[in-house]
């Protein structure tokens, strides 16, 4: 069994003493269930498992709200009783009977010591066919992204991790290691962080069998679209769902993705996607400092997928496309190096996971920086490139304009800690800029906040 990072807020979630329902959010195919069985499998639980798409006549069963009525109908699904002790129950494939989302209030209030963990894709497609509140303050969420680099590794080549976990500006990674670390990076590009598709790499290496797996998860999205979301334009959301990895990087403009439509329609479309962690936004922030979302612009953002992976299938990117990024120039390059960091920044995070970026339009001098985070009360500018070299000029004016003095960088080369002292033009005329450039391998974003904490330690 694969190791997910999750597995150690499981642990944390059942022990506490109020404990409340989990409902595990991610994208289909992320590896919620697998989490789960591997939960409870290590953790020595019993198991009790219910695919709800396969018993849609529980639904009216849950509706009435009679949790002993409820805990007797799951009873005689299993074939057992839920209520021993050293078991969990589990409701997989929540979205296909909506009305256990409104039931699980009663199992904290009325049988709080039953551990419940529901799962399910598209909740917010179900949701918006239905009128009833959710449970608030009676059940928690976790959200399950792809798997990250650093889990990817610890499947394909767990030596690597070291040179990652371990790794601080006191020392260096050595060549070799760097290079076998970028090798990976290309591979996890190719078959991303979805947990079926690395298993099938993990086990026999054939490109075509993971190719088959994400054509497969592809397919299956594109199913759910008509099966769970009765009140959306069919063929608007399969529009918007393969624009998106064509277009990472780029401002969202509705009338590139279809032009015949209003905007609050492609909006509503986008908004599902989002809701449902297909896609994430990545808005534009004024950036004067934290919170950074207090001064986000709702109307300014760009979009990255759910996972590399897919993008690349989605886009027609094949294993020898993959293999030459970094060595040739991919029209989408920057796009793909953009996804990668934004889906790990992602990964990072827990509650609510929001990315930001800065932007500054003007007709002859426009300025991005790809995103912006803040670490305690420190506002980093983060500019992504796909290669060993590239124009920091946005980056530089973001450092002037916001009176930045850490800023950082994604490439390929080795880690640095750099001075950097440079002449910006102006309105006003040439200002000197002066900050330190924390440059790093792009495979080295899952450590950002620890390298960032120690280098703030170290320069205090």
């Amino acid at each position: 069994m694969m190791k997910r990072i999750a597995e150690g807020y499981l642990e944390n979630w059942v022990t506490k003493k109020r404990r409340k329902p989990l409902i595990l959010r991610g994208a289909r195919q992320s590896g919620k269930s697998t989490l789960v069985r591997m939960f409870a499998s290590k953790n020595r639980l019993r198991l009790n498992e219910i695919n709800l798409e396969q018993h849609l006549y529980l639904d009216d069963i849950f509706k009435t709200l009679d949790i002993k009525n409820i805990i007797r109908e799951l009873d005689a699904v299993i074939g057992s009783n839920l209520q021993l002790s050293d078991s969990i129950l589990f409701l997989d494939e929540i979205q296909a009977t909506p009305h256990a989302l409104q039931a699980l209030r009663y199992f904290f209030e009325d049988k709080p010591q039953i551990p419940v963990i529901a799962a399910g894709s598209l909740l917010e497609f179900t949701l918006s066919d239905h009128s009833f509140s959710m449970p608030v303050g009676r059940i928690e969420y976790y959200h399950i992204g792809p798997m990250t680099f650093k889990e990817f590794l610890h499947e394909i080549e767990p030596s690597l991790l070291k040179y990652i976990t371990q790794f601080d500006f006191s020392n260096k990674i050595p060549e070799t290691a760097h290079t076998r670390l970028l090798k990976k990076q290309r591979e996890y590009f190719f078959t991303g962080g979805m947990p079926e598709a690395i298993l099938v790499y993990k086990e026999n290496g054939s490109v075509p069998e993971v190719i088959d797996v994400q054509r497969s998860i592809v397919e299956t999205y594109l199913d759910d679209f008509s099966k769970y979301g009765r009140k959306i334009d069919l063929p608007l959301m399969q529009r918007v769902f393969r624009y998106i990895p064509r277009s990472l990087g780029k401002k969202v403009k509705y009338s590139n993705i279809a032009k015949e439509k209003k905007s609050r329609e492609i909006k509503k479309a986008i908004d599902l996607l989002v809701n449902a962690r297909i896609c994430h936004k990545v808005y534009h922030s004024h950036s004067n400092g934290v919170p950074l979302l207090a001064e986000i612009n709702d109307n300014i953002y760009k979009l990255i997928f759910m996972d590399i992976g897919i993008v690349n299938h989605i886009c027609g990117n094949d294993w020898g496309t993959i293999q030459s990024f970094m060595e040739s120039e991919l029209i989408n390059e920057g796009g793909l190096a953009e996804q990668f960091i934004g889906q790990h920044l992602l990964s990072l995070k827990n509650e609510a996971p929001v990315l930001c970026y800065w932007l500054r339009e003007k007709k002859s001098a426009n300025a991005e920086v790809d995103y912006v985070i803040s670490r305690g009360n420190k506002v980093l500018p983060v500019e992504v490139k796909s290669g060993k070299s590239g124009s920091l000029k946005s980056l530089q004016q973001f450092v002037l304009k916001k009176h930045a003095a850490v800023a950082i960088r994604f490439d390929l080369n080795l880690p640095t800690i750099q001075e950097v002292g440079h002449i910006t033009a102006t309105s006003n005329g040439n200002k000197r800029v002066n900050y330190k450039l924390l440059s790093l391998p792009l495979y080295m974003v899952e450590e950002l906040p620890r390298l960032i904490d120690n280098f703030f330690v170290n320069n205090n």
